[in-house]
């Protein structure tokens, strides 16, 4: 299984565990909190489904009663809801502090489930991505002075615009763990910084999720 899979899978556990939905509320949910499946289409949602179903970390069961527009029909809508294991396994995910947690297709969406995570995990998931953006920094700041006056404008443009979001980033994860340092971070939940603006691409849309 692919690591966006993995990804996609704890999105789902965890959008869950807040209770049932059905796969339609699902998809906007995932598509308008987690930035990284704003693309999702139903042909990747159902599969990671079916694939949950299959393993026992969620169950269906009969929802709401639907009026169907064309033909007046009723019918139970179905909705997905975690089981004792995908409780579980979803717990042992949320504990989890190593770089799949914080590297940069991943660390948006752990970050969005900050709130049922203990405090150890979210510093250690924090200092890891901040030292992984400082090592990023470090790199294009030497690489610029290095190769300064062979650049055209452009590339000096883009390398700077690199170099500005990595230091926007540092200086929001330095905020973000002195709060968790803070000696009221682990007695009661922070309302959490806003997340710095992400640098817009040189060019073209956000990439779709391959299906």
């Amino acid at each position: 299984m692919s690591r966006r899979s993995d990804l996609l899978e704890f999105a789902v556990l965890g959008l869950l565990h807040d209770g049932a939905m059905h796969g339609y509320e699902l998809r906007k949910r995932l598509n308008a909190a987690l930035g990284a499946f704003r693309a999702l289409s139903y042909g990747t949602l159902y599969p990671c489904l079916r694939g949950l179903l299959a393993k026992g970390l969620i169950a269906e069961a009969p929802g709401p009663v639907v009026e169907g527009a064309v033909t007046g029909s009723r019918r139970a809508r179905i909705v997905y809801e975690l089981t004792a294991e995908g409780k579980e396994h979803f717990q042992g995910l949320v504990r989890q502090s190593g770089p799949t947690a914080w590297e940069d297709d991943t660390f948006d969406v752990h970050f969005a489930f900050f709130a049922r995570t203990e405090a150890e995990v979210r510093l250690r998931i924090l200092e890891g991505r901040r030292s992984r953006l400082e090592e990023r920094l470090a790199n294009i700041r030497a690489v610029s002075a290095k190769n300064r006056e062979r650049l055209d404008s452009y590339t000096a443009a883009l390398q700077q615009h690199g170099e500005d979001a990595a230091e926007r980033e540092v200086r929001w994860l330095n905020e973000l763990i002195t709060a968790e340092r803070a000696p009221t971070a682990s007695a009661a939940p922070q309302q959490p910084a806003a997340a710095p603006a992400p640098p817009a691409p040189p060019s073209g849309p956000f990439p779709a999720i391959k299906e």
